[in-house]
């Protein structure tokens, strides 16, 4: 799971970023391991009709929608012949239905085309980039449906991936996710994906700009992860706490495993 890439990312999108020259390390450890990327859909697709995977699966996302992907991403994964799946928060790309909060410098609209048209998958992280498990049925359900609705009009077929904003999900949130016609999700978690977590919730490994070639190598191989993220599940598990009394609290559903 990336976020921004670039050189000199804002304060706001710094520590979940990695450079421009990381990650193209990053995709010669893939490539000279023999990694297969592919898309978010593709391995749905995969797994609901039963075909084999190719050899060694990983994806490739990210989340968010920094322009970033555009500039120094797409040149390194088109050297590779490397699949990606980009997860666009709609209301933070620059163009007709901006809202303004985002982080920092986005995608344009006809990026995002461009980007789809070299075979990137493009998905959808809502509408404004909430906690989605804090909101209530109507507007939850405003966020997915809008997102799906905006990048369906602009590239002219809805996506069908969804990544959830923070990673945060309940049960609530994934039916709702489901609902507005998205056929898998990711979550976060920190762990390698897993068929049994289903199709909803399914989990990944964040690379962070301290994320350095030893460590991504370790981490692709499924080797250390859970101690690489122990903090960060710790944390994780504690704040699903105050999470699920917060929806208690304001009468919201659903409640699930976090």
């Amino acid at each position: 799971m990336y976020h921004a890439v670039g050189h000199r990312p804002a304060d706001g999108a710094y520590g979940l970023s990695v450079s421009p020259d990381a990650f193209r390390t990053q995709m010669e450890i893939l490539a000279r391991r023999g990694f297969t990327p592919l898309t978010t859909a593709a391995l749905g697709e995969t797994w609901r009709t039963g075909r084999p995977l190719p050899p060694r699966p990983v994806l490739i996302t990210f989340d968010d929608g920094y322009e970033g992907v555009h500039r120094h991403a797409l040149p390194v994964l088109a050297e590779h012949g490397f699949a990606a799946t980009v997860f666009v928060t709609t209301g933070w790309l620059r163009g007709a239905y901006d809202e303004g909060g985002a982080p920092d410098t986005m995608l344009d609209w006809g990026q995002v085309r461009e980007l789809a048209s070299t075979g990137v998958e493009i998905g959808g992280h809502s509408h404004t980039h909430p906690q989605l498990d804090q909101l209530d049925d109507m507007v939850l359900r405003a966020e997915a449906v809008r997102c799906r609705e905006i990048v369906g009009a602009e590239l002219g077929a809805p996506p069908v991936s969804f990544a959830y904003p923070y990673g945060y999900s309940t049960r609530r949130v994934r039916q709702s996710v489901r609902a507005a016609g998205f056929a898998q999700s990711l979550a976060v978690g920190n762990a390698l994906a897993r068929r049994r977590q289903g199709p909803y919730a399914l989990e990944r490994v964040t690379v962070r700009r301290g994320t350095g070639p030893a460590e991504f190598a370790r981490l692709v191989e499924g080797r250390a992860v859970g101690r690489a993220f122990a903090v960060d599940r710790a944390l994780t598990k504690g704040f699903a706490v105050v999470r699920a009394a917060r929806r208690a609290r304001h009468g919201l559903g659903g409640s699930g495993p976090p």
